[in-house]
Order: C-alpha cells, then sequence, then structure tokens
C-alpha cells in the first residue's frame, strides 16, 4: 500500500470506539460532513463498510468487530511514538556512559567527573575507554557514547563543545641543568627529548617553531601517553613535552614545568557525540556536567 495516511487510523479507532460518526467527528474535533467523508475513504481503503445502520445507530460490521482492537493498539502506539521523549528523572537513572579519552585526561580528570556525576545520578556510571585512533565509527554506532580531546577533520558529522584551551609545555627532572641558565631555543635543543605520540611519530609542532629559527631538537624516545614522558623525564635528563594543564593541580618535586622557548599553536580541547544523541535526555545531562567540570571559575 503506497501513500498511507495514518490520520485514518486515528479516525477509524474512534469511528469503531463511538460508533458514531457525529460523536466520533467531536472527538477528533471535525465536522459531521467531515467525518462523513473520511469514513467514506476508510471504506474505500478497507473494502467493508465498517460501519452500518441498524435503526437509528450504527454497528460495526464482522470485519470492523474483529480488526477493532488491533487498531485501537496501533492508534495508541503511533501516538506513543510520535510523542517527543518524555523527560527523564536524572535523579533516579540508572544507566552506563561510555566516554572515549587519553590516559592522560582521566587521570586528570575522572574522578572530578564522577564525583559531578555522582552527586546528582547515584544510578550513573562512568566508563572511560581508551583513545587509540580518530575512527568515529564507535560514536556513530552508539559504543562510545562521549569523546573528549582534540578534533580532527575527519568528524564533519559529528556535534563538539569546546572544554578548554591549552598549551604545550616543557618538562624536565629537578635539578635538570637546563634550568641553571637562561631558555632560549639553542639550550632547548642541545638536550635529548622525549615525546608522546600514538602513531610513533617523533615530530610536532614544536619542531615546525624550531625549524622557522633554523634548529632542530633530537627526539630519542617516543612513548604513548603524556604520563609515560613525565615518568621518563623525571628519571633521565630528557626533555619532555606536555599539556602544561596536565601538570597542574598539585606540587610535583621530581620534575619542573617551564613555558617552551618558542611559541606553538594553542590545542582546544572538546567534548564531541554524534547528532543521534543530540536531544537524548541522559546524554544531554552528561553534557552539560562535561561542560560544567571545564567551565572557567
Amino acid at each position: 500500500m503506497t501513500g498511507l495516511d495514518l490520520n485514518l487510523l486515528t479516525a477509524l479507532d474512534a469511528l469503531l470506539a463511538e460508533r458514531s460518526v457525529s460523536a466520533a467527528g467531536r472527538r477528533l474535533g471535525l465536522s459531521t460532513s467531515a467525518m462523513s467523508r473520511t469514513l467514506s475513504r476508510l471504506r474505500q481503503v478497507l473494502g467493508d463498510p465498517i460501519l452500518v445502520p441498524a435503526g437509528r445507530h450504527l454497528v460495526a460490521t464482522p470485519h470492523a468487530e474483529a480488526i477493532a482492537e488491533q487498531v485501537r493498539l496501533l492508534n495508541a502506539g503511533v501516538h506513543q511514538v510520535l510523542r517527543p521523549p518524555p523527560k527523564i528523572d536524572i535523579a533516579s537513572l540508572e544507566r552506563d556512559f561510555t566516554i572515549r579519552a587519553n590516559e592522560a585526561f582521566v587521570l586528570r580528570h575522572a574522578a572530578r567527573l564522577s564525583a559531578l556525576a555522582t552527586a546528582e545520578a547515584p544510578g550513573v556510571r562512568l566508563r572511560f575507554v581508551p583513545k587509540a585512533d580518530r575512527d568515529i565509527r564507535p560514536l556513530r554506532e552508539g559504543a562510545v557514547d562521549l569523546e573528549i580531546g582534540v578534533i580532527y577533520g575527519d568528524g564533519a558529522e559529528l556535534r563538539a563543545q569546546t572544554l578548554y584551551r591549552d598549551v604545550f609545555a616543557g618538562v624536565v627532572r629537578a635539578g635538570h641543568p637546563l634550568l641553571d641558565g637562561p631558555l632560549t631555543p639553542e639550550r632547548y635543543v642541545a638536550w635529548d627529548h622525549v615525546v608522546s605520540s600514538k602513531k610513533s611519530r617523533f615530530t610536532g609542532p614544536v619542531d615546525d617553531a624550531l625549524a622557522a629559527l633554523g634548529l632542530a631538537r633530537r627526539v630519542s624516545i617516543v612513548v604513548t601517553s603524556f604520563p609515560a614522558v613525565i615518568a621518563v623525564a623525571a628519571a633521565s635528563d630528557l626533555i619532555g613535552l606536555v599539556p602544561r594543564t596536565f601538570c597542574e593541580g598539585g606540587p610535583d618535586t621530581a620534575t619542573v614545568v617551564f613555558d617552551l622557548p618558542v611559541a606553538t599553536p594553542p590545542i582546544t580541547v572538546s567534548q564531541v557525540w554524534h547528532p543521534r544523541m543530540d536531544a537524548d535526555g541522559g546524554h544531554r545531562w552528561l553534557r552539560a556536567r562535561v561542560f560544567e567540570a571545564f567551565r572557567p571559575a
């Protein structure tokens, strides 16, 4: 059947419930003549009279009687489906959310996000999974609810909201000779370096800035996380490169963080989700809590 009119289902339900054209019209806000025309259309579609006169009243045909309950359930189901989603009670929400983020983010922020979420929704649990690549399929397919990190050019269909902006900084062990004099680009490149790269790359934005000055650093170790960078720098004379905010929040007597002697592009950290989750009440609440966690004081 093509060109199906769901309004006919609602009209049929009203007619079978009222067994009166005028009463069905009043129920749907239609005139008696308009309801009569609708009954005529239904008779054509179904190939059955549906309602026939019996004295001063109308009675349903055997076919109409047979489908009456099914029509009622279908009509109720259609109206339920076409309603906006109900407003959820966050305090009683029982749900697990999966958040994809790198290890550094989890170490810095997972506890705070969990505390914010649990304060409002004790039944909510957060599952953090590693951000091994830039594949958006987990977001698209619902395996991941939210991703937190830097947006790249392969997720045009996704929604994003900026959480905070960061910059790269250097990190060395306490007592490193680099700290004994002025921090110039020349002294910065005089030492070997350790960097974090998921793709095992030895170069990054700081190398472009150094190249503009005719300088180059030597990266001798590549690791997969910023915590690993700090651990290596703390136990050696290597110079590490990490986001500055990752080193905030408490004293660390093993390492010293310093501003780079060259300018590098800022880092924009965002929360990213698929548009299929835009209107989901629980997901909207989660995004609000994540944004609140990073709202500037």
